[in-house]
């Protein structure tokens, strides 16, 4: 055979062989083959626009739903600081995240807390993509970065109501951004990030039990216990100066948890809407609960104690909205309402503390009965999701340990930085000054005129 054939005929075999000898050289273990990389990401447009939604109903929640809840509780006097308060928090918070909030929660770090690396977000771009829970489907980083800045911003805000009514604004403000830093940040990173130590354990917090309401819930507690009461409370009459307003500001909360439990899915799709139902049902049976408890134990059904059990229900329903199936998570509202009635009444009133607005009657003890509750009503024999080698005893373990490592930090972290701030600019206001009104006193204007 000519030269000419041979080259002609044999280089397209040896060719084919080599190919062939190179795929099968790369399936060999341990060889370090150049496999392709997987393709990137799909932004998909529904998802997005869900998170966008639902970012702007979680701010809802915060202004004005909580300004609006909160100030209707107190007296007249003080309206105007707790909106103040809760507003100013809100918008010191969302620029906080953004400088290194986001960076310290969800970069990569440790068990404990991220790290610097998205430090003014730094990397982040229109092209930058979070993942969500299907595989290849992704949003925007900015979309997930804004779904999360609400969070930072309504949980320090929530804490403000265990001592409304007698902090100065300056140290409410200064408490917020150290308590953000410090205590929110990590805590967000253990319980969601990929590499944090609950979420290493198995710990389940679909929106927040943990991280948003016991939390603040126990922080409230500290901060009423170091500012110490009222004046003269136990003694005279200390009576919300506008009901309407706190049912109004209820049902901004109510509307706004929406976003807040069925867009922690990261997705619209079914698990979105087992979070959609779950939110509505545990709620309202939470509400009616309370409203029952009093009725018997009272006498008389209040409008206050109906709203109070709808935002416990909220409480408690966070961290199984996605787990739950509506029947369980419907029970779950019901029996945490009646705990958060008791701890409200009964447990207060025994331990004397006054947290002004109930926040740790709420959300801490809600918060602590949704966040356990949680690995009892994901079981799939009860209509929940289940997880991988689901056994009650051990889910519910799991939960505990996450609630106690929560309590811990938040209670320890919260009572030095309470001094910290006591040290720096003072905590609690004059007696003179809480007597004229924080309104007044601290921002030189009044909610009324008549």
């Amino acid at each position: 055979m000519k030269l000419g054939s041979v080259l002609r005929w044999g280089a397209p075999a040896l060719a084919a062989g080599l190919l062939v000898a190179a795929a099968a050289y790369a399936q060999e273990p341990g060889v370090a083959a150049a496999a392709a990389p997987d393709p990137a990401p799909t932004v998909d447009k529904g998802d997005t626009t869900w998170m966008m939604i639902s970012s702007v109903l979680v701010l809802l929640m915060t202004v004005p739903g909580l300004a609006l809840f909160y100030g209707g509780l107190v007296r007249q006097k003080n309206m105007l600081s707790v909106l103040m308060q809760v507003s100013t928090i809100c918008c010191l918070m969302m620029v906080v995240w953004v400088i290194y909030g986001y960076s310290l929660a969800f970069g990569e770090g440790g068990a404990f807390i991220g790290d610097f690396s998205k430090v003014f977000l730094s990397g982040v771009t229109t092209d930058s993509t979070s993942a969500t829970f299907t595989k290849g489907v992704a949003i925007p980083e900015y979309v997930f970065i804004c779904f999360q800045m609400t969070f930072a911003a309504i949980t320090p805000g929530l804490i403000i109501g265990g001592f409304a009514e007698r902090i100065k604004f300056s140290a409410a403000i200064l408490f917020a951004v150290l308590w953000g830093t410090f205590v929110y940040f990590p805590v967000a990173h253990m319980v969601w990030a990929s590499n944090g130590l609950v979420f290493g354990w198995g710990g389940l917090d679909f929106a927040g039990g943990t991280v948003v309401h016991i939390n603040s819930g126990v922080a409230a507690l500290i901060g009423a216990l170091l500012l110490g009461k009222r004046l003269g409370y136990g003694k005279e009459i200390i009576a919300p100066h506008s009901l309407p307003m706190t049912l109004i500001g209820a049902g901004l909360l109510w509307v706004g948890w929406f976003g807040f439990n069925a867009g922690s899915n990261l997705e619209a799709n079914g698990v979105t809407t087992l979070a959609l139902i779950n939110t509505f049902v545990a709620t309202a049976a939470a509400g009616l609960a309370w409203m029952f408890a009093e009725w018997m134990t009272k006498g008389k059904p209040s409008m206050l104690g109906l709203a109070s059990g709808i935002v416990a229900g909220l409480v408690a329903v966070t961290p199984a909205a996605g787990l739950a199936g509506p029947m369980g998570a419907l029970v779950l509202g019901a029996v945490a309402a009646v705990v958060c009635y008791i701890a409200c009444t009964g447990l207060k009133n025994a331990l004397g503390y006054d947290d002004s607005l109930d926040v740790f009657g709420i959300h801490g003890v809600g918060g602590i009965v949704g966040a356990i509750g949680t690995g009892i009503v994901v079981a799939p024999a009860l209509g929940g999701v289940g997880v991988a080698d689901y056994t009650m005893a051990g889910q519910v373990l799991t939960q505990i340990k996450a609630v106690l490592v929560t309590v811990v930090w938040t209670g320890v972290g919260s009572f030095i930085l309470f001094k910290i701030v006591d040290v720096l600019v003072g905590l609690r206001v004059s007696p003179d000054a809480e007597q004229e009104g924080l309104d007044l006193v601290s921002h030189g204007e009044r909610a009324y005129h008549v």
